[in-house]
């Protein structure tokens, strides 16, 4: 599945040529997919290793964040987050970094995996808070740590709008376009966030929430690590249910304003991934459309 005009294909020949080339070790134990994303591919080595090949080159920069600053993190953390074992280096036949990591058992969060959602929710927030407390460490978003949804929401208006205009086309008649837009744009209008700059995983969906025994274990997929303003880090909570989505408000105790900005950054992850990946990945649209919905919902009881 391509979702990048300047993706690089990636298969099991591929990965074992990588393998062999550089840990020969490793060349001939059991190789399965494991999944893909929108910025990475990858590959179970054996029972207790992971293969992870970024799809295009701007990616790479994501894995050498994640080579460089999870060992510093991970003794700072108290839930399991991935382990780099080996910083893959570019060859002719995948010219980019890429990476093998310690695997971590566990399913991703849904329905049939967490007993109590609203415990989730709890333990989510205590993850964050824990994460947002640790010191810099120097890092600043000068560093390789600059993401988009770490800094004000207003540099993305611009495209943004093109995105809601993409959904009118094409989801415009199950999704109230017209009241998202509302949110982004009163959003926009609050003041800049003021605090101070934090860790932020960047991407606290579902799918990089891995339960065990119906709890909250591990997480992962820390390629939008970066640091900045916390808002944005909140923005997944929309994909969780409302007894999740409420503990972990109640649990950080946040106020109305970063609500109103998380939401917004929520309603732009949403529509920008409707709009890139409506012909190439549906998956990933449903996961944004039923984000947005939940944002309209959630909305119209406040």
């Amino acid at each position: 599945m391509t979702l990048h005009e300047d993706e690089i294909p990636v298969d099991e020949t591929l990965v074992r040529s990588l393998l062999k080339a550089q840990r020969p070790e490793w060349a001939d134990v059991p190789l399965s997919p494991a999944g893909a994303g929108t910025d990475n591919t990858m590959y179970r080595l054996g029972d207790d290793l992971l293969v992870r090949l970024p799809r295009t080159a701007d990616k790479g920069q994501s894995v050498r964040k994640e080579q460089e600053w999870l060992p510093r993190l991970a003794p700072l953390l108290t839930s399991p987050i991935p382990e780099p074992v080996h910083a893959g280096t570019p060859t002719n036949v995948f010219p980019l970094v890429w990476s093998v990591y310690r695997w971590i058992d566990g399913d991703e969060a849904g329905p049939a995996t967490v007993q109590d959602w609203a415990a989730f929710g709890a333990d989510l927030a205590a993850v964050v808070r824990e994460l947002h407390g640790i010191d810099l460490m120097g890092a600043t978003r000068a560093d390789g740590l600059s993401w988009y949804r770490g800094g004000s929401l207003a540099p993305c208006d611009q495209w943004i709008a093109r995105c809601l205009n993409d959904c009118r086309t094409t989801v415009g008649s199950e999704l109230d376009v017209d009241s998202l837009e509302q949110l982004w744009r009163a959003a926009l209008a609050l003041p800049e966030p003021s605090g101070p700059h934090v860790w932020l995983h960047g991407d606290l969906k579902p799918t990089n929430l891995l339960v065990r025994e119906g709890k909250l274990h591990a997480v992962i997929d820390f390629g939008g690590l970066s640091v900045g303003f916390p808002d944005a880090e909140h923005s997944t909570l929309w994909d969780l249910p409302p007894q999740a989505r409420q503990a972990y408000w109640d649990t950080l105790n946040l106020d109305d304003l970063t609500w109103a900005r998380a939401r917004a950054w929520a309603i732009a992850v949403g529509v920008s991934g409707i709009s890139y990946y409506w012909h190439t990945f549906p998956a990933f649209v449903a996961e944004c459309r039923a984000r947005l919905r939940a944002i309209l919902i959630d909305a119209a009881a406040r």
